[in-house]
């Protein structure tokens, strides 16, 4: 997958540099870049599911995405001091690169598995063959498995509270210059990014092994159901920011990783072909029906901000319930058991009851 997506960064950029009107090709790209930033990011979260098992994913996985916020810190920095130096249409090349280095290291984190991380015995296929089957299973696992299921809707009510947020603060700062607006943006965005690192170099982790999971993914929830009601009473730009910080920092360092070890209970078969379905067809699904939903009730219904709000509340109130089942699922001994069961025979041909306790 990565070498793919460095593929078409060094093919848009000779489209560019040998178009005369590159005006469709810009366009192409913009979309092509928001289908790489959530293939690129599920197939990685698949693997780290695929490398640890369940304990080592809840102290680990906070700190793995730590590496996210940091480079989102340093990332925006090549093309802010060097896009006038180096040309815009060059910084793709750049992310061309960029994309070959992990490569070496996928091959280096996939031996440490069954040596440093001793978790070979996890596999139930071995890792250098193909997983085989067809590839649209992951839509038959995704709609016949509670579980499965569960993880999707948690997506689709994130992406749903997403949404009024984002649309309630866009609305709010329409009211603002240009200069004030972009100004809000990088203060929000430095603040998440500092945040998001602390918490998950320091925080998550512990509140995963003190509390455990149930607690953890519905953290962020109940925080943000609790600022949708806070907004409800006082509808106020400075509210919709903290509430937007606390969102998108609370997604980096706590719920996204939480949510990627729910993938550590799943077998391989189910990490690549189920996961991806979830990950990409359920949060673009539900970004867009969410948007419309929101549009509804502001243009359609003619409902103002604290009225929003209270939806949004309800919302992330069973987001938040939503949470709590899979924490709970993830916590119980026979989780595992129960979800190989419905996969098991379509990989190995059948595996005893003693070889899935194993």
């Amino acid at each position: 997958m990565y070498g793919i997506f460095a593929l078409t960064f060094v093919v848009f950029y000779g489209l560019v540099s040998t178009s005369t009107d590159r005006t469709l090709i810009d366009k192409s790209f913009y979309v092509w870049v928001s289908v790489f930033s959530l293939f690129h990011i599920s197939v990685f979260w698949s693997f780290m599911s695929d490398l640890f098992n369940k304990e080592q994913a809840g102290r680990l996985f906070s700190i793995i995405a730590a590496g996210a916020s940091v480079g989102g810190l340093i990332g925006p920095s090549i093309p802010s001091f060097f896009s006038a130096s180096l040309g815009t249409d060059n910084l793709m090349l750049i992310a061309s690169l960029m994309l070959l280095i992990p490569i070496p290291i996928i091959f280096y984190l996939q031996s440490l598995k069954s040596t440093d991380l001793q978790n070979k015995d996890l596999e139930l296929t071995s890792p250098s063959e193909p997983i085989g089957g067809n590839p649209f299973v992951g839509f038959k696992m995704f709609f016949s498995n509670p579980y499965l299921l569960a993880i999707g809707l948690f997506i689709f009510l994130y992406t749903g509270v997403s949404s009024f947020v984002y649309f309630e603060l866009k609305n709010l700062l329409s009211e603002l210059s240009r200069a004030e607006r972009t100004a809000v943006w990088a203060q929000m965005d430095l603040a998440v990014n500092v945040l998001s690192i602390a918490t998950g170099l320091f925080v998550t982790s512990r509140i995963v092994v003190k509390f455990g999971m149930a607690m953890t993914i519905a953290l962020v929830p109940v925080m943000i159901c609790i600022g949708l009601l806070v907004l409800a009473i006082s509808p106020f730009l400075g509210t919709v920011v903290v509430l937007q910080v606390i969102r998108r920092a609370g997604n980096y360092s706590v719920t996204r990783p939480a949510r990627e070890m729910l993938f550590t209970r799943v077998d391989r078969e189910t990490r690549f072909k189920a996961k991806p379905v979830i990950d990409i067809v359920a949060y673009r699904g539900g970004d867009m029906l969410m948007a419309w939903l929101f549009t509804g009730l502001t243009q359609g219904l003619g409902l103002g901000l604290a009225a929003v709000a209270i939806v949004g509340a309800g919302i992330a109130a069973l987001w938040s319930l939503v949470g709590i089942y899979l924490g709970r699922c993830f916590e119980r001994d026979d989780t595992d058991i129960e979800l190989l069961r419905e996969v098991a025979p379509k990989v190995t041909g059948g595996i005893t009851q003693k070889n899935l306790t194993v």
